[in-house]
């Protein structure tokens, strides 16, 4: 339950040994580069990386064409295939060698380019087509030449289309005129083909407009060739894009070769960009980075590899100064970091509460849930994505580790509640009192007994709050304060919780009111008598006072996990009533009402698992980050990001230190 202790470290070298300094120290994964502080006679050190960082930005843009057409063809024929998984283990030897790879990825990036810009271009062509068969359908039966349809000395002929709604009235306006004729060459179901006759002096504009008349637009050929031909073309393009994509599917034994060499092309971007870090001299460069305390011999024996021209020592960070922070936690416990990061890191130089957090958040997790069936689906379906999962997917493997753990949980409670899906199950009576029924007398008023239970699981969660507290106090030396700001709540919380138990008329333990009441009271007091300790006399008063009033946000504190209560109802709730009703449909004996049930069942329950699963991780995150962290955290660390950990795509075999997420 700590954070790894950092070391600062402070190296001069030759101008010359800087890339190859940086290679090894990326080796080790354990090397953070900072912002070297000024120094008298350097300047900062400036180079150029557009062309580098626009030449990666073409191979990526490449490698992400590449994947997609692969992962697109793959799914339409249902191929499975691990070629596009990220997160694979590349040795550090490979890695540095990916430089090689540079002749053949540009010639697959030109090859994908090709194919790329050919297919864009197919596919623009092919929706005009599509829209102009739709337009050359109706001419498709006319084997008569466009040409045909040309006007003569003395006569106009036109040949289009017309709705078919308009075909009557256009008819009764057409054959008024004694100089004119009109024929019918096809009807589809919106439009209908035309042709019209008619002298030069006869004036049917305004008949043929008003009908919504639209002239053929063609002059070449026949209506049955020029169909034809679109057909023709787009069968064409058809094949010719299924090529393509058989094409790039061929090129899948490069992908890997290009992903190492994409990371590799960010390794060296990010040398040059670490590099502005350095001040400089004519021929030598100066360097500050953070090495965890436990890889200090690691880092040295590396960069004594390099050259013997390179001075180096290490030191521990100033007071002033805040090392970036990396965990030191097990498998388990590092699945909760996630939740802890995304309220702020722990900053290197408090104390890592992920243990503690991690315990509470699955304890009610596991209680929102309490219920066998949902248990077994969280710890089968989270531990299959965790499993399943190479590397961290944003969070996601994590996530899922989360709600595995958290089904182990719900199992535990749901045992307690004596609930599967919903129903009892297995014993006659459950060890908790029912969610939906049971009631408890405090102090003569109803109350759900489950709703006390929370409460007093909320009480415990404090309590815990205030011995970090104590603990991080401690840790610096203040042990007056730990004792009296940590400790002191934590006994005032042991007091509330035993009172809470007393008071409970169908506990029938009077006694535990008044020893908790005693409890309560001695610590209350020693809090308002400590408080203001370190202020003149109106501070120790005003401080004095404010203690008194913090039993307000106490109680206050305490009554949110009522919130615990009001998940779980909502979800037993849900649960029995789908669990009764698709039996009810089952054991109907009609086979469509079995099918019903059985589809009710699968359905409503998942869905409810569903909305559960994201009310409790939503809630359960606020109960850790307001009533438990607000109690002593500090957070506001920044997460330690070594050298040469930003790949997008591989994983280094062995690094000596974990990068950040």
């Amino acid at each position: 339950m700590a954070v790894a202790e950092m070391r600062k470290l402070n190296l001069i070298a030759m101008a010359y040994d800087r890339d190859a300094l940086l290679n090894a120290l990326q080796k080790t994964g354990a090397t953070e580069i900072k912002q070297q502080a000024e120094t008298e006679n350097t300047t900062p050190l400036v180079l150029s990386y557009e062309n580098l960082q626009s030449y990666l930005g073409e191979v990526e843009s490449a490698l992400f064409t590449l994947t997609s057409e692969i992962d697109c063809y793959n799914a339409a024929h249902k191929i499975k295939s691990d070629i596009l998984n990220d997160g694979f283990e590349v040795s550090y030897e490979a890695f540095m060698g990916a430089h090689s790879l540079k002749g053949v990825a540009d010639e697959t990036v030109a090859q994908i380019s090709k194919l790329s810009d050919e297919k864009k271009k197919l596919l623009n062509e092919q929706s005009k087509l599509e829209k102009e068969i739709i337009s050359a359908e109706i001419y498709s039966q006319l084997k008569i030449p466009f040409s045909d349809f040309s006007d003569t000395k003395h006569v106009k002929i036109k040949l289009g289309t017309v709705p078919v709604s308009e075909l009557d009235n256009l008819e009764k306006c057409l054959c008024v005129d004694e100089l004119c004729a009109f024929g019918t060459l096809n009807v589809g179901l919106e439009y209908a083909l035309i042709w019209v006759v008619l002298h030069k002096t006869c004036d049917c504009e305004s008949a043929l407009s008003s009908s919504g008349f639209v002239s053929c637009p063609y002059r070449q050929g026949t209506g049955e060739e020029l169909y034809n031909n679109l057909k023709c073309r787009s069968q064409e393009i058809f094949i010719r894009l299924s090529q393509i994509s058989d094409e790039f599917v061929s090129l899948g034994d490069r992908v890997q070769n290009l992903k190492i060499y994409c990371d590799y092309l960010s390794f060296e971007l990010e040398k040059l960009t670490v590099s502005e870090k350095f001040r400089v001299t004519n021929a030598t460069f100066l360097l500050e980075a953070y090495v965890p305390k436990e890889a200090e011999s690691t880092v040295s024996s590396t960069i004594d590899g390099v050259s013997s021209a390179i001075f180096y020592e290490f030191s521990d960070p100033d007071e002033s100064e805040m090392p970036p922070t990396l965990y030191k936690n097990n498998k388990v416990v590092q699945n909760f970091e996630t939740i802890t990061n995304m309220y702020s890191p722990v900053n290197a130089k408090e104390f890592d509460p992920n243990t503690i957090m991690a315990f509470f958040y699955s304890l009610f997790l596991g209680f929102i849930m309490g219920d066998v069936g949902y248990g077994i689906l969280m710890l089968l379906g989270g531990g299959f994505i965790y499993m399943k999962k190479r590397r961290e997917d944003g969070g996601f493997k994590r996530l899922s580790g989360v709600f595995a753990i958290g089904g182990i949980f719900a199992i535990l409670w749901g045992l307690l509640l004596n609930s599967f899906f919903g129903l009892a199950f297995m014993f006659p009576t459950s060890v908790i009192p029912d969610v939906q029924e049971s009631r408890w007398s405090l102090m003569g008023i109803s109350i759900p007994s489950v709703l006390l239970i929370s409460l007093e699981i909320g009480v415990v969660h404090i309590m815990f709050g205030y011995i970090c507290k104590a603990i991080q106090c401690m840790r610096r030396g203040y042990f007056w304060d730990g004792m009296l700001d940590g400790f002191v709540w934590a006994v005032f919380s042991i007091g509330a919780f035993l009172a809470i138990i007393g008071l409970i008329e169908d506990a029938n333990v009077p006694q535990l009111a008044y020893i908790g009441g005693a409890m309560v009271g001695a610590s209350l007091v020693v809090a308002v008598l400590t408080a203001g300790r370190k202020e003149k006399l109106l501070g120790k008063f005003t401080k004095g006072f404010g203690a008194v009033y913090g039993i307000i946000n106490y109680v206050s504190d305490i009554l949110s996990y009522a919130r615990l209560y009001g998940l779980m109802l909502s979800g037993a709730v849900v649960a029995k009533i789908v669990s009764d009703y698709s039996i009810g449909f089952i054991t109907g004996g009609n086979v469509a009402f079995i099918i019903l049930g059985v589809v009710l069942m699968l359905v409503g329950h998942i869905f409810n698992l569903a909305i559960g699963l994201l009310g409790a991780y939503i809630h359960d995150a606020r109960l850790q980050y307001v009533e438990f962290y607000g109690k002593f955290y500090e957070g506001e660390g920044k997460l330690f990001a070594p050298l040469g950990s930003n790949n997008k795509y591989t994983k280094l075999a062995n690094p000596v230190a974990k990068s950040a997420d």
